[in-house]
């Protein structure tokens, strides 16, 4: 059988890999001059490979058609994926919140893996490979592929798997060309956004003062004002930035924000905020006390000297700012109530958000192929037989923490498991 991959990242490469283990003659066309250019920029060049959660955590961690995975997830497993680096003599490690990362640190040694399987099944490779569309016939059982139009030659084949990837990060190839090919042969896309993104908010002055401190260990919670509802909230890392907030918490925050209803219009009205608690382990009666005792540490100090054992450099400042508290008061001048207020600041750090970066900016893309048309147990077409979808192209997409990863290898794994 003859078999066409159309995209070269993590999920294109798994589905040409199982499919030529299966004995078809393979062919994956790359529009770009090499593979897995995205899968080389994940985990900050480290590659955060996939989760150790079991499969039914690793499906609540994906909030866009989450359940629409079950098939692929319990087909190919992260236990699998480990299997198949270490069959190339590539060891993992994992790290804290689940996530999986080579031993040696480097994307590439990932790549790496991949590329030697397809070396090693005789997958035909063909760069700087555009396809213009997808050809197909009609038959008695409906219509069927026929085979693809690259760079204006007609190429024919049995069966075509289509994992051009989403939109996110277009310099790696990701530019939404698989969406248009979808349409053209009758496919719905839904509505395209921006996903694990970095979110801006309104003050800039604030924006100014804190770009570029990386705090851990904090927590947040989104809250809806126009109806009093806290939409998302979690524990970790985040980043400040030169335009608002970014790093893992505020990427997997905009991943749940990007399905609220009607966020465009809330983030305009303000409705929408980040509350910050840079303290999560004290209570707000014992990081009272713990300001207190700095306070009697350094009572002839002026404010602006005393809360560097409390805050990073860089936060105190701000702090200090919106405490209204004037920074050259001296702190045994400082009231119980004014004291107070530090506490409620620390554990109340609010922030307006203003809207989504752009997607260029994002990691993954919310949206793609209707999950509606596609077989979740074989990732074929419901419209088009012969054709098969896997990875980012497909309307679904996860928190950070190697979900989606898992994603492309889980489909690309189905979609390639052709008889």
């Amino acid at each position: 059988m003859k078999v066409i991959v159309i995209g070269g990242g993590p999920a294109g490469m798994m589905a040409a890999i199982t499919s030529a283990q299966n004995g078809n003659n393979v062919i994956l066309y790359e529009k770009m001059q090499s593979l897995g250019r995205k899968l080389l920029i994940t985990g900050k060049g480290r590659c955060n490979i996939t989760s150790s959660l079991a499969n039914d955590k690793l499906i609540e961690n994906v909030p866009g058609n989450g359940r629409f995975l079950y098939s692929c997830f319990q087909n190919y497993t992260n236990q699998d994926i480990i299997k198949f680096l270490e069959e190339e003599g590539l060891e993992v490690k994992e790290e804290r919140g689940n996530r999986i990362f080579p031993v040696t640190d480097k994307s590439l040694d990932v790549l790496k893996c991949f590329t030697n399987k397809l070396k090693k099944y005789n997958v035909h490779i063909q760069y700087n490979s555009k396809i213009e569309k997808i050809l197909t016939r009609k038959s008695k059982e409906g219509i069927e592929v026929e085979g693809v139009k690259v760079n204006v030659k007609t190429v024919y084949a049995d069966k075509i798997i289509l994992a051009t990837g989403g939109k996110s990060y277009p310099l790696t190839g990701s530019t939404g060309d698989g969406y248009k090919i979808a349409r053209d042969i009758g496919h719905t896309v839904t509505q395209i956004k921006p996903s694990l993104v970095p979110l801006e908010i309104y003050e800039k002055q604030l924006c100014n003062e804190l770009q570029g401190l990386s705090i851990k260990n904090i927590s947040i919670k989104c809250i809806d004002e126009s109806i009093n509802k806290v939409i998302y909230n979690e524990f970790g890392e985040m980043l400040f930035t030169h335009f608002g907030v970014s790093g893992p918490i505020i990427l997997s925050c905009s991943s749940h924000l990007v399905r609220y209803k009607n966020i465009e219009e809330k983030m305009k009205n303000k409705d929408l905020k980040i509350i910050i608690d840079f303290k999560p382990a004290l209570s707000i009666e014992k990081l009272n006390e713990r300001i207190n005792r700095d306070f009697q540490e350094f009572k002839n100090k002026e404010f602006k000297n005393s809360l560097n054992k409390l805050l990073p450099r860089k936060l105190i400042n701000t702090v200090i700012r919106k405490s209204g508290i004037n920074p050259s008061k001296k702190v045994n001048e400082i009231k119980k109530e004014e004291r107070k207020k530090i506490a409620e600041l620390l554990k109340n750090f609010e922030l307006e958000v203003k809207k989504f970066r752009p997607i260029d900016e994002a990691i993954i893309t919310s949206g793609g192929i209707s999950i509606k048309e596609i077989n979740p147990k074989t990732m074929e077409s419901k419209l088009v037989s012969g054709l098969y979808f896997a990875g980012e192209i497909i309307d679904v997409d996860a928190y950070t923490g190697g979900f989606n990863l898992q994603i492309a290898y889980s489909t690309g794994f189905v979609a390639g498991n052709l008889n």
